[in-house]
């Protein structure tokens, strides 16, 4: 389709010379239409912000051409090109510097920045391309030098994304927008350098039709395995210094075009500190989130809610050594729930989960203080570690645990539920280990299960057990 799109604009050329300019400039509008319609239906798939601004810069370059055709007809000059065209042109490179611009993820807040500071480059480039070209065969060389570092900066940065983008779908769009950013900087050199003072309707527009109709190609058929090798260290490099991309571009044609748009290169300036600073702090505050969110995965049990296995080592070792330190006691509770796989078996997997974290709910908002932690030690067990306090408050607080269990309406489960707890203290003249106190509480609650479930057992070092029976305060 695209060597048949290439031929007939060659034969409506050859074969209707009369009308070549006309015919010319609608082939040069239908091309880039033509790939902004396969970078839309590409969008759907995968990466599709960054499709999207494609279509959006293949939509403003045809802009211009419409315009630029418009212009031509009205004036009978097919060689010039308006100011309004150049504005269109100047504008099509702003959407891809966004996208070239942005990290993985981004809030609303920080594309909104991204998205104002590409505007007014695109502003600022205008400007200064609408200076040069009103500044004679200098001005054009100056205006034809602009756009060659536009084109030579869009393909140098889609080159380096996709050599460092490591997710399959955002590699494929930086693949496919690297080769038409080449293919683009050639024909344009080609163009503003060798042929410039062409009319359109000439054969060699038909170079013009092959980026934008590669790019189409490469689009309807954009796939891109994952990387074989990966280089973290570039690609983290590359994601952290693309924010600087518009604020250090913005800067640099705010210096261009200070001296004849003096407030327009002021307002340059200060939407790149600002604009920088703000986006920074958002960044940064993006950051910490995920952090804390990261800390606490880390430290909680994605089911209950409440401190994982590798918390709890880390609290009850914590403790046990300042208990040690300044002699304080420290009380163990290891908690079960009572039958709780012929809960599970009875009532599926979703219910066995649902009587997990209400458990846990009733456990924590039980366990009131501050200093205690409260956490998952395995399957259906739980463990309430107890600073400061003996083994009768602990026995107590176990006590409380059982009761508020026990209670748990019968319409938040499909059956009644219980635990059983077993008790363990430590006191700072004592020589025993760690393990000793952990193991003690083990025991203290295997006797519980066995003593008939559903009651608090503590255990004490003389190796003897003390219960107290499940009606008992």
């Amino acid at each position: 389709m695209a060597v048949l799109f290439v031929l007939c604009h060659g034969l409506a050329l050859t074969l209707l010379p009369a009308a070549a300019t006309v015919l010319s400039f609608c082939f040069l509008i239908a091309a880039p239409l033509l790939a902004g319609a396969a970078c839309l239906w590409q969008g759907r798939r995968g990466a599709a912000l960054g499709w999207q601004a494609t279509a959006l810069a293949m939509l403003l370059w045809a802009s211009g051409m419409a315009l630029n055709m418009a212009d031509a007809l009205h004036a009978g000059d097919p060689s010039s090109t308006p100011q309004i065209s150049l504005l269109f042109y100047v504008a099509y490179g702003v959407p891809l510097v966004f996208v070239l611009a942005r990290a993985r993820r981004e809030r609303w807040a920080i594309s909104l920045i991204d998205a104002l500071l590409a505007a007014l480059l695109g502003v600022l480039f205008f400007l200064h391309t609408r200076y040069h070209a009103n500044a004679g065969d200098a001005g054009m060389a100056g205006l034809r030098m602009m756009f060659d570092i536009q084109n030579v900066g869009i393909a140098a940065f889609a080159l380096l994304r996709w050599a460092c983008t490591d997710l399959p779908d955002r590699r494929a769009f930086f693949r496919v927008l690297a080769i038409y950013a080449l293919a683009y900087l050639a024909v344009a050199g080609y163009i503003n350098h060798v042929s410039e003072y062409s009319p359109f309707g000439l054969y060699a527009d038909l170079l013009i039709d092959l980026p934008f109709l590669l790019l189409a190609v490469l689009a309807l058929r954009a796939r891109e395995p994952a990387p074989s090798r990966t280089r973290p260290r570039l690609r983290h490099a590359v994601q952290a210094g693309g924010p600087m991309i518009l604020p250090l571009l913005l800067l640099v044609v705010a210096t261009l075009v200070v001296d004849h748009q003096r407030y327009w290169a002021l307002a340059g300036f200060v939407a790149a500190i600002l604009g920088f600073g703000l986006r920074s702090m958002l960044l940064q505050v993006g950051l910490l989130e995920r952090q804390a969110a990261l800390d606490a995965l880390a430290r909680l049990d994605g089911l209950t809610g409440v401190a994982n296995r590798r918390q709890f080592d880390a609290v009850l070792q914590a403790e046990w050594n300042r208990a040690r330190r300044q002699g304080g006691a420290l009380s163990l509770l290891l908690i079960d729930i009572d039958h709780f796989k012929r809960f599970n078996d009875t009532y599926g997997h979703p219910a066995g989960d649902r009587c997990l974290q209400k458990v846990a709910a009733v456990l924590q908002a039980t366990a009131a203080r501050g200093a205690d932690l409260v956490a998952r030690y395995g399957g259906e067990e739980f463990a309430v570690v107890v600073p400061a306090a003996s083994p009768e408050k602990a026995h107590e607080l176990g006590e409380r645990l059982r009761l508020a269990v026990q209670a748990i309406p019968a319409g938040d489960l499909p059956q009644a539920v219980t635990i059983s707890v077993g008790v363990a203290g430590a006191w700072p003249a004592s020589p025993q280990p760690l393990e000793a106190l952990l193991a003690g509480a083990d025991a203290a609650l295997y006797a519980a299960k066995r003593a008939g479930r559903n009651r608090v057992q503590t255990w004490v070092e003389t190796g003897q057990e003390q219960g107290v029976p499940a009606g008992d305060g």
